[in-house]
């Protein structure tokens, strides 16, 4: 019999960030809902996690019961502050959720994303030139990250920036998604999110005075109508976008093109098949999900698998497990298989009402990207070690050599 201790989800346990999926089969397998020491509960299995995104539960902190998570929340919003994210779409029920998501639904219609393909295209063959001009290169570096980052900043209208500090913040911020351990933490994302709260009020001076056809101008114009939007909740949304926009896309991509690279049959297979380009990208996000988990609060009793989870519990949905679910995805769930026919029910972009908005658009630099590389450098391969970021829930490389010449 499993020991207990082995059975607690556990992110801290060594090579958790290397490959946390042994875990979430032991727990699909022995404790799919599990009500954790830490006061948090885990769901691992697929049908229950895409059955608790769609339930409309809250994703607001504040209707948490007294506990140490709402004490770690507390501990995260000083001086009553509810800091960048807690008043963004990501962190609001309905109506306020509502209310924000209809400012920018329009900017990422299918047709507005599609638009963008030229420029994509360019970005993603000019970082190409960069690696081919190098023989070695970080992907990261040069594809996976300055791709979606350069797209978002363009959509939002932003002024030239300091990319390299931006980068770092948006990296400690993210960490809010996760349960902090430690106070150090807790103070890195607090000062995080001050400083780069205080960036984009700049910015967003600088937009008033420099309008133009761009989402930022429109959100300005939004809370000049004195209706829609407040300066705290501008704020939130621009860091939302700006944060959302790059982190999860650089994870698509570093992650489809490691495990493709570990994969070679299926490396293969996109070359020789490109118009798999599209299902690819679905069975990247399932087979590594760039988002590992997210979270609900319950508002009242929730049944679920045959237990109850009370009132005011903060609930961890685990997306990468669900995504390995053999239960759904069957007997080589574990597997990359670029072809799967039902890879496009991977739960990487959420469901309900707070499936990500930005889904069209990872979609799209996720496929030209990876499908343009593989083309480009039929030698791509490790230049070196693969070094993960450390993160529990926005899993990713942080470095990832390769080379593109033999």
């Amino acid at each position: 019999m499993t020991d207990v201790n082995e059975l607690l989800f556990n992110p801290f346990a060594p090579g958790f960030f290397e490959n946390p999926y042994e875990q979430y089969k032991m727990l699909r397998d022995e404790d799919p809902v599990q009500e954790h020491p830490l006061g948090f509960w885990f769901v691992s299995r697929y049908e229950d996690v895409s059955t608790l995104l769609k339930a409309g539960l809250s994703v607001e902190v504040g209707n948490l019961a007294p506990g140490p998570l709402l004490d770690q929340a507390a501990a995260l919003t000083p001086d009553g502050d509810p800091g960048a994210l807690n008043l963004s779409m990501l962190d609001r029920d309905p109506p306020d959720h509502t209310r924000l998501r209809s400012l920018v639904t329009k900017v990422f219609t299918r047709r507005a994303v599609a638009a963008l393909e030229p420029k994509i295209v360019g970005l993603v063959d000019a970082a190409l030139d960069r690696m081919a001009e190098k023989g070695e290169a970080d992907l990261v570096e040069e594809l996976a990250f300055p791709l979606p980052f350069a797209v978002i900043s363009e959509m939002l209208g932003m002024p030239p920036t300091d990319h390299s500090r931006i980068r770092e913040l948006s990296g400690t911020l993210v960490r809010s998604l996760e349960v902090v351990a430690d106070e150090e933490t807790a103070r890195a994302i607090m000062a995080a999110d001050a400083e780069l709260s205080a960036i984009t009020r700049e910015v967003i001076a600088w937009k008033r005075d420099h309008p133009a056809d761009d989402l930022l101008t429109a959100l300005i114009q939004a809370e000049h109508d004195g209706q829609v939007l407040d300066g705290d909740e501008l704020v939130a949304q621009v860091v939302l976008l700006y944060v959302a926009g790059h982190e999860t896309t650089v994870n698509l991509i570093a992650n489809g093109v490691n495990a493709l690279l570990r994969t070679p049959s299926q490396l293969a297979l996109l070359r020789d098949q490109p118009d798999l380009a599209a299902n690819a990208v679905e069975e990247f996000l399932r087979y590594d999900s760039p988002v590992q988990q997210t979270r609900r609060v319950t508002t009242s009793p929730y049944a679920v698998a045959g237990k109850e989870i009370p009132a005011g519990t903060f609930v961890l949905a685990c997306l990468g497990s669900a995504n390995r679910d053999e239960r759904f995805f069957g007997p080589d769930a574990s597997e990359l298989r670029l072809d799967r026919p039902n890879a496009r029910h991977q739960v990487s972009f959420g469901a309900g009402p707070h499936h990500c908005l930005g889904a069209a658009l990872a979609r799209l630099e996720g496929q030209v990207a990876v499908s343009r590389l593989v083309q480009r450098f039929p030698e791509l391969g490790f230049a070196g070690e693969l070094e993960w970021n450390g993160r529990i829930n926005l899993r990713g490389p942080a470095k990832f050599p390769v080379t593109v010449h033999a």
